[in-house]
């Protein structure tokens, strides 16, 4: 896998809007919730539901993210991984 770009998530902060104009553009967005995971899909599902499953409690995106085409994956879940990523 050739990584792009890497961005310290303790240092960059990416809030709200700025996740939203990052997420939007995505065909799906795989997020991890404890065991499981969920997929959303920004066109159907809105700003406002893919912000609440992808902010953290601090309001800020939550870490790691990875953005493969036009598809992203939050947060860590090994499954999730695997099913994406194989």
């Amino acid at each position: 896998m050739n990584i792009r770009e890497s961005v310290a998530a303790r240092t960059v902060k990416i809030t709200g809007d700025q996740a939203w104009d990052m997420l939007r553009r995505a065909d799906e967005i795989a997020v991890a919730r404890g065991i499981t995971y969920i997929v959303l899909h920004p066109a159907s599902d809105g700003r406002e539901q893919v912000l609440n499953h992808c902010l953290g409690r601090t309001g800020t995106l939550r870490a790691p993210v990875l953005k493969i085409n036009k598809r992203f994956l939050v947060g860590f879940n090994r499954n999730m991984y695997d099913a994406f990523l194989g």
